[in-house]
């Protein structure tokens, strides 16, 4: 890991792309890649500039997001949320249709789904649904390439927010709907949400409790019957994930990812990382470039 990285390498959607919106089709093998140097920038840790859907038409890869590893066999669809970090592990040969969008071409109704069910595990497609996609898919590709005539955008941007609607659909069918959660599950819901924007800068019980109008208590109980772990908890496994990115994607010093954190007491944030991990965060940075 070179010294002077001080961020999470982000593949950045440049002008090459339409606007914020890349769409894909790639046939790629291991023999692509003449030099080691070319494999190894391939496999590399990563965020994305927007959401992306990873829809694996052929072959099977292995792959790790947020330093959970998973075995991809087509066909399956992966979506990757632009805080999530990844990176391939291995291939062989394999077919991907790639979509990638940023916040401000998706629809806003859309764009609330996707922040509901992020992080979410990758997803086999069923024969059914898999050609449904693949007609979807084919009409934003074919918008995509067709650049010179004056719809250009608006098709593409329509074309590929019905592929992200329909393709949320697919993950909002493995889990429960709305109008069957309890209000525990509600509350719960609503925290999530909101921890997600706000645990670089909120990092008390009561903070989220008065954002959701109901009692810190109240709070507690509905996290603690629907995760298990109290408020406080959850609160700080979501800043351990972050921590964990920048310590093994970066070479910021514990102190400095501390800072980012929200955390002027250096000794508390690194206590704290310790309880939740088992081991100092100099000590998980090691351990993981091993």
């Amino acid at each position: 890991m070179p010294k002077n990285k001080n961020n999470i390498p982000v593949n950045s959607m440049t002008d090459g792309f339409s606007q914020g919106i890349s769409v894909d089709r790639i046939r790629i093998k291991n023999a692509d890649f003449i030099t080691a140097q070319q494999y190894e920038e391939a496999r590399s840790s990563h965020r994305d500039d927007g959401h992306t859907f990873h829809i694996v038409e052929k072959g099977a890869l292995h792959i790790e997001i947020d330093f959970q590893k998973y075995e991809i066999e087509a066909p399956s669809v992966v979506y990757m949320h632009p805080s999530q970090v990844h990176r391939i592990l291995d291939f062989q040969e394999i077919t991907v249709c790639s979509l990638a969008i940023k916040n401000e071409n998706l629809n806003p109704d859309y764009l609330k789904f996707l922040e509901e069910i992020a992080p979410a595990k990758p997803l086999k497609l069923t024969q059914e649904t898999y050609l449904i996609f693949s007609d979807i898919f084919s009409l934003c590709l074919s918008f995509s390439i067709h650049k010179n005539h004056k719809l250009h955008f608006p098709l593409l941007k329509d074309s590929c927010n019905t592929l992200v609607a329909f393709l949320t659909l697919q993950f909002l069918n493995q889990s429960k709907p709305d109008v069957n959660l309890s209000r525990f599950e509600i509350v719960t819901k609503g925290f999530k949400q909101l921890l997600e924007r706000n645990f670089h800068t909120l990092k008390r019980p009561y903070e989220y409790a008065g954002k959701l109008n109901i009692s810190t208590a109240y709070l507690n109980e509905c996290i603690k019957n629907t995760t298990g772990f109290s408020v406080t908890r959850n609160i700080h496994d979501r800043v351990i994930l972050e921590a964990k990115r920048l310590l093994h994607h970066t070479g910021k010093s514990v102190k400095e990812i501390a800072f980012e954190l929200g955390y002027e007491d250096y000794p508390y944030f690194s206590r704290t990382f310790t309880k939740a991990t088992g081991m100092s965060a100099l000590s998980f940075r090691n351990k993981n470039h091993d």
